[in-house]
This record gives structure tokens, C-alpha cells and sequence, in this order.
């Protein structure tokens, strides 16, 4: 696989943190990082991949009036909760 530097300041604090998960890990710092890395990208790609898939809900007419959402919730704990809004 083909890799490129890239650098980055951060603080000493989270510095330190990569260091003693290094350790700890046995493995290199530019391992911790690519891994933490990879699982942020991973996360916002998901983040962004549901943000689409709700964008497409609403203009599909696909949601719920604000209104029935509040009476619902308004009745939870009560003796006669409303059935969830669909």
C-alpha cells in the first residue's frame, strides 16, 4: 500500500496519550493514529451517509408531525401513554 506523511499539531496531552497506548499496545504511534484515524473517518462517513438517508425521508414526505411526537412523549409515565407516532 502507498502512504503519505501527514502531520499534524496536537496537544502534548493527547501526544502523551498516543505514546502510552503505544506502549501499552506494543505497537508504533503511526499505528495508534491510523487506527484512530480510520475510525473517525469511518464515523463520519456514517454520520453522512445517514444525514443523506434522512434528507431523502423528509423529501419523500417520510416523517412525523412535531406535534403528535410531543403529545406521545407528553404521555409516557402517565397511566394511559399514547401509542408511538408512526
Amino acid at each position: 500500500m502507498e502512504t503519505r506523511v501527514v502531520t499534524a499539531h496536537v496537544p502534548v496531552s493527547l501526544a502523551d496519550k498516543v505514546d502510552d497506548y503505544a506502549e501499552r499496545l506494543e505497537r508504533s504511534k503511526a499505528w495508534i493514529v491510523k487506527q484512530a484515524l480510520t475510525a473517525w473517518i469511518d464515523l463520519e462517513e456514517e454520520r453522512y451517509r445517514l444525514t443523506l438517508e434522512a434528507i431523502a425521508d423528509v423529501e419523500a414526505g417520510n416523517v412525523i408531525d412535531h406535534e403528535a411526537v410531543q403529545a406521545w412523549a407528553d404521555s409516557l409515565g402517565t397511566d394511559n401513554p399514547l401509542p408511538e407516532p408512526r
